[in-house]
């Protein structure tokens, strides 16, 4: 039974900067699936909708795209992977975003056919990395890298023409380098002027600027320990916490530099949920199942719960 606990709240200093909606999905005129059957053994970790009902799933076995509609839960893949995992996933602009985890690379794949458009080695082959999540804004696609403190930029030309290179930003401020995964899911800031990333092991969220100072967002003793996707709703970010199974939404100011515990959501149906996408009112979650082994034969899906 889908669970919503409100939390205490937590004084929040608004700013008064101009927020920009992101665009909402078209709203279903009849009920979807409430769970998508993915291949199994397909290890799924990435999830990306875009306008239409559409989700694409990037697995960690090879890092093959499947792509499932949303009205009837049948799929196929839709473009095969290099042989190495991909994980996560945004849309922009007839564009798929791809981060390439231990392979070191980012790949942008035409959302009409599946054809690479481009690929990026962001670090060496075999070096301690992890690309681990994108989020595209107007000027930038950008890639975290868990197991180093830098961020990649992948900025767009004129009419979002992809470069011929990414570039480094190297995260300094607050942050410091742990053991395990750190930088993991990145958003925007509310009103647009920065990014937000959360560090899994630590359970903080930071500001980073686009020169890549980050600052700790003040969110009194909350944590969100194992955070993986993020999502943002308006002033509402929501942190998929992947091992507790759990969803934490937390109110930010506009400039995300403070906020407060809203709600946590759980659902029986949550099995290490990694990340998240909306369509219809719904939030989309890909169950990893981390903590099953992982096999050929092992089962894997999606689940859908209402936005809180």
């Amino acid at each position: 039974m889908f669970r919503r606990t409100l939390a205490n709240a937590v004084c929040v200093t608004a700013l008064a900067v101009t927020v920009t909606a992101a665009p909402a999905a078209a709203t279903p005129t009849t009920p979807l699936p409430g769970t998508i059957t993915l291949p199994s053994g397909f290890q799924p970790e990435g999830i990306a909708i875009g306008g239409r009902p559409f989700a694409y799933f990037g697995s960690r076995v090879d890092g093959d795209i499947y792509r499932v509609d949303l009205r009837t839960g049948a799929g196929a893949t839709f473009s095969e992977g290099p042989g190495t995992a991909s994980l996560g996933l945004k849309i922009d602009d007839g564009r798929l975003f791809v981060a390439g985890g231990a392979g070191g690379d980012a790949r942008i794949l035409d959302l009409r056919t599946g054809a690479v458009l481009k690929s990026y080695q962001l670090q060496p082959v075999g070096s301690n990395t992890f690309i681990n999540d994108v989020i595209v804004t107007d000027e930038a696609a950008w890639f975290t890298d868990s197991r180093n403190l830098v961020l990649f930029k992948v900025p767009f030309g004129r009419h979002g023409r992809l470069p011929a290179a990414a570039t480094a930003v190297p995260l300094t401020g607050d942050i410091q380098l742990r053991t395990g995964n750190n930088a993991n899911g990145i958003s925007t800031t509310p009103d647009g002027r920065g990014l937000i990333i959360v560090q899994s092991n630590t359970g903080f969220l930071f500001r980073v600027s686009t020169t890549g100072v980050t600052s700790r967002i003040d969110v009194g003793d909350t944590l969100v320990t194992n955070g993986d996707g993020l999502w943002l709703r308006g002033r509402d970010l929501y942190v998929v916490q992947n091992r507790l199974n759990q969803i934490a939404e937390i109110k930010l100011n506009r400039s995300a530099t403070a906020g407060r515990l809203e709600s946590v959501t759980t659902d029986p149906s949550f099995d290490v949920p990694t990340t998240i996408a909306e369509y219809g009112k719904r939030f989309y979650l890909p169950n990893a199942r981390f903590t099953t082994p992982p096999t050929p034969e092992t089962t894997y899906n999606a689940v859908a719960v209402p936005i809180p």
